[in-house]
């Protein structure tokens, strides 16, 4: 056999190994996509489940449409009182800024009338009959939280648990206001007397949670306002820049319990 003949054959040999490895390499890679897209798949449908299950704990914890009208019942009897209770506060508020005036509280004066001009505001732009309280969440959204005030326990979901948290805060800011101004003028440490504690309606919009229970925890953050206020210090507090209630005073305030799911 001569050496062309040997070349050739090498040659034959080498272009069959070639050709086997290159069908055994796309045999190969069928599989790895199949199984490719079998994972994708698996992933989707895990997906798709974990959906379905958040879908269903929804509607588990969403009220029925009886207890979502209870819900909107009770909430429009609330504006209905704290509409007659304004003219009341607007009395309130006259004879307050009359005293302070006697007394010669400048500072306290104008803290006062400030406050007092934001309620008015604020009242303007009560829900009315036109609000939209079915698809509003908070009202088709089943509790989640109970708290405790005077003695007894009291329900709400996490939409309510932020206006309380809102009425401790604005309370707070509103008393460093009130005590700041109090020191200013020369007069004794007092926020009892103070309007804004005695109304403590600020930043109130009416929905959400009773009026009374705004109304309470507004004073619980205004008190501590107030000392912070009066003093010059930061106890209840921030750090400085920020009027808001420090994160452990304000749970210990609120003392929220989750309910069990």
């Amino acid at each position: 056999m001569n050496t062309s003949t040997i070349n050739r054959l090498v040659l034959t040999v080498a272009i069959g190994l070639a050709l086997a490895v290159a069908a055994f390499s796309s045999a190969a890679e069928l599989p790895s996509k199949g199984a490719s897209e079998d994972a994708q798949q698996r992933s989707s449908e895990k997906k798709q489940d974990k959906e379905e299950v958040k879908d269903e704990k929804k509607a588990q914890h969403r009220l029925s449409k009886e207890q979502q009208q209870d819900r909107i019942r009770e909430q429009q009897e609330s504006l209905r009182l704290y509409r007659e209770n304004i003219a009341r506060q607007q009395a309130i508020a006259k004879r307050n800024a009359e005293r302070l005036q006697e007394q010669k509280r400048l500072e306290h004066y104008r803290y006062q009338q400030a406050y007092y001009e934001h309620l008015r505001q604020q009242q303007a732009q009560l829900p009315d009959k036109r609000y939209d309280y079915d698809n509003d969440p908070y009202y088709y959204t089943a509790p989640n939280y109970r708290y405790r005030r005077d003695g007894s326990y009291y329900e709400t979901n996490e939409y309510g648990a932020d206006i309380l948290r809102r009425a401790s805060n604005n309370g707070y800011q509103e008393g460093l206001k009130a005590g700041r101004a109090d020191k200013k003028d020369g007069w004794r440490f007092d926020y009892k007397n103070a309007f804004a504690y005695e109304d403590g309606n600020y930043g109130y919009d009416g929905r959400y949670v009773r009026q009374q229970d705004y109304n309470h925890y507004f004073r619980e953050g205004f008190r501590r306002g107030y000392e912070d206020g009066y003093y010059n210090r930061r106890k209840y507090g921030g750090t400085a820049g920020s009027d808001l209630l420090k994160d452990n005073v304000l749970r210990s305030i609120l003392n929220l319990e989750a309910l069990p799911k």
